[in-house]
């Protein structure tokens, strides 16, 4: 699929987008898209807006949670088949691959984090992991912690492989939207609804720095590929990048109209994505500080964008319950030419960091009219909607969950048992078919009944019901800040008690040293008293 735009260029050196027609004399220059961003795929099968998303490093695939409850994953190769994974009771908020690409973790507004074998039995651990919703988990990246960010106001680091909590970090005052670890895993940056952004030491557990610069909710953080620099976005439409070195802000973008749910950096630090409730995704040139592309293709808010580990691809999920896949091409910039000019200096540097290129001040960066505004048609794709295989236990209804009784539905046996993404199901084409055929029947029986609408989506709930439920949330509230305070005074509590133990260990340690200096004492005593007594007598 490609794309033709035409510039009009301007003595300052920016570009403006035409109408898409052809020049109508030379003094147009036309430039096809194989240097833009191009729509290369979408995936439907999520019947909820897609919260997160995120790429194998390893194999060809892309995990999507939703709030539909499930997790699903995608097999890039456009004849593979996609699987749902169920397990999780309430909203997902947070997927992640790890850096091997074995396991899957997600987070939920359940309370839980589940650690998924993605195979076809759709195995998984489960964490019970905060008293209140988890809003972000992340690996690190040895793949040997888990960081997870939740509204009970803590940050809690886990292990993986033991599967156990290891330790908290609690000084967060409201709720706390993301966490992720630093490159060399020896710094955690958390961001949320206190508007503020704080930078952790793992191995002292401390809070080292804390970034207050916000005018709402912090909503998401992450650190650049080097590690040197923290970028954030807030409800405020802003996204700021800090130096950690200096603790100075770089840059600093307003190019959105409405709040920045969520960003990505590419892996070569020199570009980043982000994804905003005005329903756009915006691409920034961080060399340049600049906005040099916005993609138009999701109807409603954008809740996830992620680069794939190459940087080749990036994803974008929304509020339209669709998982958008756009081939970068952006990126095939030719640094040879950089890098010699580089190695030509005099002083032999190392390799430049964000420092050598970013403005030393903070600025405001604005949306620029030189920006590339990209609509595509999301339904003219190159390929159709995958099939998808249904893995583990059915979810609760709305109707069953008011009522208090389980749907227990047995999942559907499957016949293969890998998850290769090279697998073709041409071989089971009409059973597929015929499947999704009594699927989409059954899904429209359901609906009819009123089973398939979430509690917030039915209209005919009486107003004394939704208040009755605001005062439990606000009550769920209280008990969660109760918690968090029980917990800190705990934490306290048991600092002051080893502080204490150690006083009292160390006075025993000074009362025996006396003791024995004291019997040293009397046996010299002793000694010269006998020693002295003949003396004496003569």
């Amino acid at each position: 699929m490609h794309y033709v735009f035409h510039f009009d260029w301007q003595t300052d050196g920016s570009h403006e987008l035409d109408a898409p027609t052809f020049p109508a004399n030379l003094s147009k220059i036309k430039c096809t898209a194989n240097e833009d961003p191009t729509l290369e795929r979408h995936f439907k099968g999520h019947k909820d807006a897609v919260t997160c998303a995120d790429f194998n490093s390893k194999h060809k695939q892309l995990a999507s949670g939703s709030a539909d409850k499930t997790l699903m994953i995608w097999n890039l190769n456009p004849k593979a088949r996609a699987f749902r994974f169920f397990g999780h009771k309430d909203v997902i908020t947070g997927v992640q691959f790890s850096p091997a690409g074995d396991l899957v973790v997600s987070a939920s507004q359940d309370k839980t984090v589940r650690l998924w074998t993605p195979s076809i039995k759709g195995e998984s651990m489960v964490f019970k992991a905060h008293t209140a919703t988890v809003r972000s988990v992340s690996f690190s990246h040895d793949g040997q912690r888990l960081v997870t960010a939740s509204d009970d106001k803590s940050v809690k680091v886990w292990s993986v492989h033991r599967q156990r909590f290891v330790y908290s970090l609690n000084q967060h005052t409201n709720w706390v939207r993301c966490a992720r670890f630093s490159p060399d895993g020896r710094l955690i940056a958390s961001c949320g609804d206190d508007r503020t952004v704080r930078l952790w030491d793992t191995s002292t557990k401390q809070c080292i720095n804390c970034f207050t610069e916000y005018g709402g909710s912090a909503t998401f953080v992450d650190f650049n590929t080097s590690g040197t620099c923290i970028a954030s976005s807030g409800a405020d439409n802003t996204l700021k990048i800090w130096d950690i070195r200096t603790n100075k802000l770089l840059q600093h973008y307003q190019v959105h109209s409405a709040g920045i749910n969520c960003f990505s950096f590419h892996p070569s630090g020199n570009y980043m994505i982000s994804g905003s409730s005005d329903s756009t995704v915006k691409i920034l040139d961080l060399l340049e500080g600049r906005l040099i592309y916005t993609l138009h293709g999701h109807k409603g808010p954008v809740l996830s964008v992620a680069f794939s580990r190459g940087g080749d691809f990036f994803a974008s999920g929304g509020c339209d319950a669709q998982v958008l896949m756009w081939k970068t091409n952006f990126d095939s910039f030719d640094y040879r030419e950089v890098l010699s000019r580089h190695s030509q200096r005099v002083s032999p540097d190392p390799s430049p960091h964000l420092t050598d290129i970013y403005p030393r001040g903070p600025h405001l960066h604005s949306a620029q009219s030189g920006a590339i505004e990209i609509s595509p048609m999301v339904a003219d794709t190159q390929t159709t909607a995958p099939a998808v295989i249904e893995v583990g236990q059915t979810l609760y209804t709305a109707t069953t969950a008011i009522n208090g009784h389980a749907n227990n539905l047995p999942a559907r046996r499957i016949a293969s048992t890998s998850l290769n993404p090279n697998e073709d199901c041409h071989s089971s084409g009409q059973g597929s078919t015929s499947g999704s055929q009594s699927r989409q029947m059954g899904g429209r029986r359901g609906e009819e009944q009123g089973m398939t609408y979430p509690l917030e989506m039915r209209s005919d709930l009486p107003m004394n019901f939704s208040s009755t439920l605001e005062r439990i949330v606000q009550q769920l509230d209280v008990l969660t800040q109760t918690v968090s305070v029980l917990e800190e005074r705990l934490t306290l509590t048991e600092d002051k008690l080893k502080e204490c133990l150690f006083n009292q260990s160390q006075i025993l340690l000074q009362v025996r040293g006396e003791e024995k200096d004291r019997r040293r004492e009397m046996v010299e005593e002793e000694r010269e008293g006998e020693s002295g007594s003949p003396v004496a007598s003569a």
